[in-house]
C-alpha cells in the first residue's frame, strides 16, 4: 500500500510539473524579438488559389481603370470588432476583438505597488488582434470565385465601394459592406460582407450578374492563410499539454479533426463533406469558414513557401447563363472560443474548445460551471460550486476511502512493532501484516482512490481553465481579479500548502522512513509549483482540500474512538 500509494503521489506531481512548465510557456515571458519572415511572392504564382482544375489566372480580366494592382484599405467597425478589408480580393486583413484586452490592470496590485513606492507595471490594453498583416504574424480571410473558363473574382481582383470606412451605429443591428468587380464582357461579381450587433458571425454573399453573352461555370472558394506563431514554442515534452495551435476541420465522416502544420506539410488535403467546416484556431480563439450546409463541398490544405499555410474549402460548379444572376454564401466565424455561441453558428465548431481526451469529463464540468455562474455571476463561485459538487458525486466512495484510512492510522503503531519484530524476515513481516488487516478489516489499498479519483479531474480543470475563454481575465474577488493567471501575492498557493500539510497529518504515514521524510516534502514542493498555476485552478484545490480535510477529520475521529 505504501509504495502504491508513493507512486501515485509522485506521477501527480510530474503531472503537476508539467502543466507548470506548459502554462509557464503560454503565460510566461516571451522573447523580446522575433526572426522577419520573409513574404513570398505569391501573386507572381498564385499557388494559393485552391487546385480545383481551373487554369492559373491573372489578377483580373480588365483591371478597373484608374486603380492600382495594390489594393486600397477600407475599415468596418460594429461595437464588438474593428476591422481593415484590402480592396484587392476583398481580403479581412486585420480584425481586433474590441471587447478582449491583452491585458488588464490589477487595482489591488496596483495599490501596493504605489504604497510601498514601486510605479505601477505597464500593460497593453489593446484588444487581441485575430486577423494581422504583418510579415512575422501573417493571418487573413480570404475568399473569391474561379471559373473553369476564365479569369472571375479571386483575391487577387480590385474591387471598388462607395465608402472608406463603414460603421455599425446606434440602433442599427446589421452592417452590410457591397464591393464591386466587373469586367468588360459584362461580368460582374458583388461580394458583401453583413455584421451583426454583438456576433462574431459574418456572412459572405457573392453576387454574380452574367452579360457576357456566354454562360460561365463557377464554383466559391474560402481559406484562411496564416503564418505559424513561434514566440511561445516550447520543449517537445509539452506538445501534448499546451493548448493546440493549427488547423482543424470537421466532416460528417470524421467529425473534428485537427491538421496540424507538419500534416499540411507532408501532403495536402483532400477531402469532401456534406457541410462541415474549416478553421485555424489558437488558444482561447477560431477562426472558421464555414460554408452552406446542405452542399457538397470540398476540404483543402496547401504549404507554401516560408512557412505559409493555406486551409480551406470549395464549391460544386455552378452554371451561370447569360442574362442570368447566381449567389454563392459562405459564413465566416472568428472571435473567441465561448461554446454556447459557436454551437448556434454550426455543428460542432464548438468542439475548437479543445478538452484533449478529456473532453468527455470537460464537458459536463464547463455545462456545470455555466449553470452555476448562471445564478451567480462570478467564476470563482462557479469553481468552488464545482469542487462542492464533485465531492459530494464522490462521496460514497471517498467516505471508504477515508475510513480505510483513518483504520491504517489506528493501526499504525502495531504495524511499526511487527516491522521491529520481524526486520530480519521481510516474508514472515508480510504474512503478519496481511494477517493484521483482515483482523482489522483495514483496506491497505483504500487510501488511494482519493489520489486516483482526482488525478483526471484536476488535469481536466486544468484543461478546462486553461481552454474556457469565460475565465480568461475573470475576477473572482478582492486581490484575484483574473482567474486565468497566477495570484499576484500568491496568498491562494500558500493556503493550499497549508491544507495539503494538514490533510497530510490525517492519513497514516508510510512504514518507509525514506518514503516518509519523501511525503513531508511535498507540501512545500507542491506550494513552490502552485505559484505558478491560474488562480481557478488553486482555488479548486484550496476548497478541495478543505472539505477533504473537514470529512477526513470527522471520520478518523470516529474511528478513534471505537474500541
Amino acid at each position: 500500500m505504501d509504495n502504491l500509494r508513493f507512486v501515485l503521489v509522485v506521477t501527480f506531481a510530474m503531472l503537476v510539473v508539467l502543466m507548470m512548465q506548459a502554462w509557464q510557456i503560454d503565460y510566461g515571458p516571451k522573447p523580446a524579438t522575433v526572426a522577419a519572415v520573409t513574404t513570398p511572392n505569391l501573386e507572381a504564382s498564385h499557388e494559393d488559389l485552391p487546385a480545383t482544375g481551373a487554369p492559373a489566372v491573372a489578377s483580373t480580366a480588365s483591371p478597373v481603370p484608374g486603380l492600382s494592382t495594390s489594393g486600397k484599405i477600407i475599415t468596418v467597425k460594429t461595437d464588438v470588432i474593428d476591422l481593415e478589408i484590402d480592396l484587392q480580393g476583398g481580403t479581412i486583413r486585420s480584425m481586433d476583438l474590441l471587447q478582449y484586452p491583452t491585458e488588464q490592470d490589477n487595482s489591488v496590485v496596483n495599490k501596493a505597488r504605489a504604497l510601498i513606492g514601486l510605479p505601477v507595471s505597464e500593460k497593453n490594453h489593446a484588444p487581441v488582434r485575430l486577423f494581422n498583416n504583418e510579415p512575422e504574424k501573417q493571418f487573413i480571410a480570404q475568399s473569391g470565385l474561379i471559373a473553369d473558363n476564365g479569369a472571375i473574382a479571386n483575391h487577387y481582383s480590385i474591387f471598388t465601394t462607395s465608402q472608406d470606412s463603414y460603421h455599425l451605429d446606434a440602433g442599427q443591428d446589421t452592417l452590410t459592406v457591397p464591393m464591386i468587380w466587373t469586367d468588360n464582357s459584362g461580368l460582374s461579381v458583388t461580394k458583401s460582407f453583413t455584421f451583426k450587433r454583438g456576433s462574431y458571425d459574418i456572412a459572405l454573399n457573392q453576387h454574380i450578374d452574367n452579360a457576357s453573352g456566354k454562360p460561365w461555370v463557377i464554383r466559391q472558394y474560402s481559406q484562411l492563410l496564416r503564418v505559424p506563431d513561434h514566440s511561445n514554442k516550447g520543449n517537445f515534452m509539452m506538445g501534448g499539454m499546451r493548448a493546440y495551435d493549427g488547423g482543424v476541420i470537421y466532416t460528417e465522416k470524421d467529425k473534428y479533426k485537427k491538421i496540424s502544420y507538419d500534416d499540411m506539410q507532408e501532403g495536402n488535403l483532400d477531402v469532401g463533406t456534406q457541410g462541415g467546416w474549416t478553421a485555424f484556431i489558437k488558444h482561447y480563439f477560431a477562426s472558421a469558414w464555414i460554408p452552406p450546409a446542405d452542399q457538397e463541398n470540398h476540404f483543402y490544405t496547401k504549404s507554401l513557401a516560408s512557412e505559409h499555410y493555406v486551409i480551406g474549402s470549395y464549391s460544386p460548379l455552378v452554371t451561370v447563363d447569360n442574362n442570368t444572376a447566381a449567389d454563392f454564401t459562405s459564413q465566416l466565424y472568428a472571435g473567441p472560443k465561448v461554446q454556447p455561441v459557436m454551437e448556434k453558428v454550426a455543428k460542432g465548431l464548438e468542439l475548437t474548445v479543445d478538452y484533449s481526451v478529456l473532453t468527455f469529463i470537460g464537458k459536463p464540468i464547463y455545462w456545470l460551471l455555466n449553470q452555476i455562474h448562471d445564478l451567480t455571476g462570478n467564476w470563482g463561485v462557479a469553481i468552488m460550486g464545482v469542487t462542492l459538487c464533485i465531492k459530494l458525486l464522490f462521496f460514497p466512495l471517498s467516505q471508504a476511502s477515508f475510513k480505510s484510512m483513518a483504520k491504517m492510522r489506528k493501526i499504525q503503531p502495531r504495524l511499526k512493532e511487527l516491522q521491529e519484530r520481524f526486520k530480519d524476515d521481510r516474508q514472515r513481516f508480510n504474512t503478519e501484516m496481511m494477517a493484521l488487516y483482515k483482523k482489522e478489516k483495514a483496506n491497505p489499498l483504500g487510501g488511494c482512490f482519493p489520489v486516483l479519483i482526482q488525478i483526471p479531474v484536476f488535469m481536466c480543470l486544468y484543461w478546462v481553465l486553461s481552454e474556457t475563454v469565460e475565465f480568461r481575465q475573470a475576477p473572482f474577488m478582492l486581490w484575484i481579479q483574473d482567474l486565468s493567471v497566477e495570484d499576484p501575492f500568491y496568498i491562494l498557493p500558500i493556503i493550499m500548502g497549508i491544507t495539503m500539510k494538514i490533510q497530510q497529518g490525517l492519513n497514516p504515514a508510510p512504514i518507509d522512513p525514506i518514503q516518509a521524510r519523501v511525503m513531508k516534502m511535498f507540501p512545500l514542493v507542491f506550494t513552490v509549483f502552485f505559484l505558478f498555476f491560474p488562480a481557478g485552478l488553486v482555488l479548486y484545490w484550496v476548497v478541495n482540500n478543505t472539505l477533504s480535510i473537514l470529512q477526513q477529520w470527522y471520520i478518523t475521529k470516529t474511528i478513534a474512538n471505537e474500541p
